[in-house]
């Protein structure tokens, strides 16, 4: 199985003396930043949030931020990068030598949709690809200790390592609203690759106890 996993790292907090009790709550309070007499009323703030939602006002939920840790495929992880509203920090090649190594799954090219893949390979064709890829990591895990032997630099060595057999761990931090846009536009079986799927779905998993009203509304 491929290794993916996602935990929630940091999460805006209140800090005013105002009777805002969690992350949520702030989405409430500043969405009542015209009210201010009513302003920290939190008893109808799951109200307040579902008009939000039905009504697509999603600056509201600009005013928190959630930082979660991913570890993933590299190839995969790429394609997280391409969600530009988030911020960066990824693990690099160019300071360590822990070069961590990952199994995956293969499938067949759908040939109807060729965004997807189907899970429908015979047994003897997997055993034959993953038999090339286990000699393809022990290749790479040799040349590469060869390279470092030899005195060739990380950030040079690196270049012979397969994108998709290695592991990435990067930190990602970005608005609720740049996380729920993340997650309608990924958790899209047949659209998105599955292992991203999969991904957003774990990611999913750390963000909704924080922010169980909102994921309750949005589904």
């Amino acid at each position: 199985m491929t290794e993916i996993n996602a935990r929630l790292i940091g999460l805006t907090q209140p800090t005013i003396e105002a009777r805002i009790p969690n992350s949520e709550g702030i989405l409430a309070y500043c969405a009542r930043v015209s009210n201010p007499s009513n302003q920290d009323n939190f008893d109808t703030a799951e109200k307040l949030l579902n008009y939000c939602v039905k009504n697509k006002h999603w600056s509201v939920f600009e005013m928190v931020n959630a930082v979660v840790e991913v570890e993933a495929p590299r190839d995969i992880t790429r394609q997280l990068l391409r969600h530009r509203s988030f911020s960066f920090q990824e693990f690099s090649q160019r300071y360590s030598d822990e070069i961590e190594f990952t199994d995956r799954e293969f499938r067949s090219q759908d040939t109807k949709n060729r965004q997807n893949s189907i899970d429908d390979l015979e047994k003897d064709v997997v055993d034959n690809v993953l038999g090339k890829v286990n000699h393809l990591k022990h290749l790479a895990t040799g040349w590469y200790s060869a390279f470092r032997e030899m005195g060739v630099a990380k950030e040079c060595a690196r270049v012979i390592l397969p994108e998709g057999l290695t592991m990435s761990r990067l930190y990602v931090n970005g608005t609720l609203r740049s996380w729920l846009h993340y997650l309608e536009v990924r958790d899209d079986p047949g659209v998105t690759q599955w292992e991203h799927v999969v991904m957003a779905r774990k990611i999913k998993d750390v963000l909704v106890p924080a922010f169980p009203t909102v994921f309750n509304l949005t589904g």
